[in-house]
């Protein structure tokens, strides 16, 4: 689930996850990073132009922040024994949560956290965390029903921190040990664009 319906305020209202690093928008580049998810799903508005295979859904009210784009995208998946909310149906038990904006996010990174939420089976999620220890919710893998269970555990979406959302779910960790940058770099500047543009 890639969330891509921020303002873009810094970078002048421009619609950030079209905005091109490297020759691919954004956007292009974070789906291309979670290929073979069923559904992949962006919670963005319609000018987004997303591939036919990938279903686009919007948060109640737009800009209602990352809680409401979470429970709309999430409303997208099916649950187990529901009819088939998208097609091709089925149930995913697990759900990668993904900035819009983060021009390295590579396959391997999201086959990182895939596997360590694979070997701890007492947490809820999975988040890059960087070297101050902060961790990356929107670069994270989660099991389904638990992000499900904090969605029913907080009443009001629209406007809700996604922090408070997830402080009472159990989160494990990965760190980029590689070279270049990490796969949570995310644009939120034209600085930011430009160092992108730089590396990429």
């Amino acid at each position: 689930m890639i969330l891509a319906g921020g303002a873009g305020r810094r970078l002048g209202g421009a619609a950030k996850p079209l905005l091109p690093v490297g020759g691919r928008t954004l956007l292009e580049r974070v789906l291309a990073a979670v290929p073979d998810a069923q559904p992949r799903v962006v919670v963005g508005p319609p000018d987004l132009g997303v591939p036919r295979d990938v279903v686009r859904v919007s948060e109640e009210p737009p800009g209602g922040g990352p809680v409401a784009a979470l429970a709309a995208g999430l409303a997208a998946v099916d649950p187990p024994g529901s009819a088939a909310a998208v097609d091709p149906p089925g149930w995913a038990a697990e759900t990668a949560v993904l900035a819009a904006d983060l021009p390295f996010l590579t396959a391997d990174a999201i086959r990182r956290l895939r596997a360590e939420l694979a070997t701890q089976s007492t947490v809820d999620g999975v988040v890059y965390v960087d070297g101050a220890g902060r961790y990356q919710t929107l670069c994270g893998v989660w099991r389904t029903e638990a992000l499900q269970a904090a969605l029913r555990g907080q009443p009001h979406h629209h406007g809700a921190a996604l922090r408070h959302l997830l402080a009472g779910l159990r989160i494990g960790t990965v760190s980029h040990d590689a070279t270049g940058p990490p796969p949570w770099y995310d644009c939120d500047s034209p600085e930011d664009l430009d160092r992108a543009e730089g590396w990429a």
